[in-house]
């Protein structure tokens, strides 16, 4: 992620470069690119993240897939447009951003087992884990979203800012 994005607290990808980098690379794995952007737009929805739903709508976006599909992702169960690896991703996602006590309920991971090998499952799970964690990083950071552009995650850091 560029160094460059508006944030009215603090540059999270100048201040903790080291840190910011492994969670890149435990979020970069071998994933449907489709369901990586379902997943990562989803989690961000749930948790309310501007900065990283602007980011994941536009890569969704230029990848080719449908805005319909992304418009009424936050009603994916009632959408018949969503796949079954598609939907146990979601459901997974869902159980995994606001888990319950409990945990994960086990018809949820049976419904992604079931459609998911366990190395498949591993990488979900780290993508799971990483939107969330990047989520909170720029809703604590308040991330300002609107600046981001199809390319820019990977491109090499512009010096750090102080904000607005």
């Amino acid at each position: 992620m560029s160094q460059g994005y508006p944030a009215d607290r603090l540059q999270i990808a100048g201040t903790a470069s080291r840190q910011v980098a492994a969670l890149q690379r435990f979020g970069a794995v071998d994933l449907d690119p489709t369901i990586a952007h379902l997943v990562e737009m989803r989690a961000s929805q749930m948790n309310g993240c501007a900065f990283c739903l602007d980011m994941h709508w536009k890569d969704a976006r230029a990848a080719g897939e449908e805005e319909a599909r992304l418009y009424l992702l936050d009603a994916w169960r009632e959408n018949p447009d969503y796949s079954d690896r598609e939907r146990a991703a979601l459901a997974l996602t869902e159980a995994v951003t606001r888990l319950e006590p409990g945990g994960v309920p086990d018809a949820v991971w049976d419904a992604a087992a079931a459609v998911f090998d366990e190395a498949e499952l591993g990488g979900l799970l780290c993508k799971i884990a990483a939107i969330n964690a990047w989520n909170r990083l720029q809703i604590t950071t308040q991330a300002e979203p609107g600046h981001y552009q199809p390319g820019d995650f990977g491109k090499a850091p512009e010096p750090a800012g102080t904000g607005r």
